[in-house]
């Protein structure tokens, strides 16, 4: 990866003043993407959700890092969602926001003061949960972005914030689309 992409953690947490000034209650869905195979992204303009699909055309459906007992997709883990000023620095380009590996990036505080387990949020027609379950970043992100990017979303800071993101669950099927308002319910 080029190491002209990747920033100093000086010039990451020079924007995190930035990253926190996200709107608390209302945003806006900034981008959606699917995973249809590994390492492979495409990014939509709208989309269907449901309980038992995540996003679909999404992977999540298929092959889940994370399963229940039984080989069941664990829900905990159906769709993640970055903040959109976070992707915004860390990837520098919009066309790179996708090397993260996000379903869903949102104009909205997402640190754990904000969005707490259980809070649940729409966008469209549909309705999400905020699952417990940790979003961390891990060797991809840091092949992607740097070795300061993943010590800047897996800090103390980080972590409070959710600059890796968040998981969410659909609660309620329905469709979304970029640039439709998300709101918390």
């Amino acid at each position: 990866m080029d190491n002209e992409l990747h920033l100093s953690m000086e010039q990451l947490q020079s924007h995190l003043d930035s990253i926190k000034q996200s709107p608390q209650d209302e945003g806006v869905l900034n981008a959606i993407v699917i995973r249809p195979v590994s390492n492979e992204r495409v990014d939509m303009e709208i989309s269907v959700v449901s309980p038992d699909g995540g996003v679909h055309g999404d992977r999540w459906a298929k092959q889940a890092w994370l399963n229940l007992p039984k080989q069941e997709l664990d829900p905990r883990a159906q769709i993640t969602v970055m903040n959109s000023r976070a992707a915004e620095v860390i990837a520098q380009t919009r066309e790179r926001w996708p090397l993260a590996g996000d379903n869903l990036y949102v104009d909205l505080d997402l640190s754990e003061d904000n969005l707490k387990a259980g809070q649940r949020l729409s966008i469209g027609s549909a309705i999400f949960e905020v699952t417990p379950q940790p979003h961390n970043g891990c060797s991809k992100f840091q092949a992607r972005f740097g070795a300061e990017a993943l010590k800047f979303v897996n800090s103390e800071a980080g972590k409070h914030h959710h600059l890796r993101g968040i998981y969410v669950k659909v609660v309620q099927a329905g469709v979304i689309q970029v640039n439709d308002t998300i709101s918390k319910v």
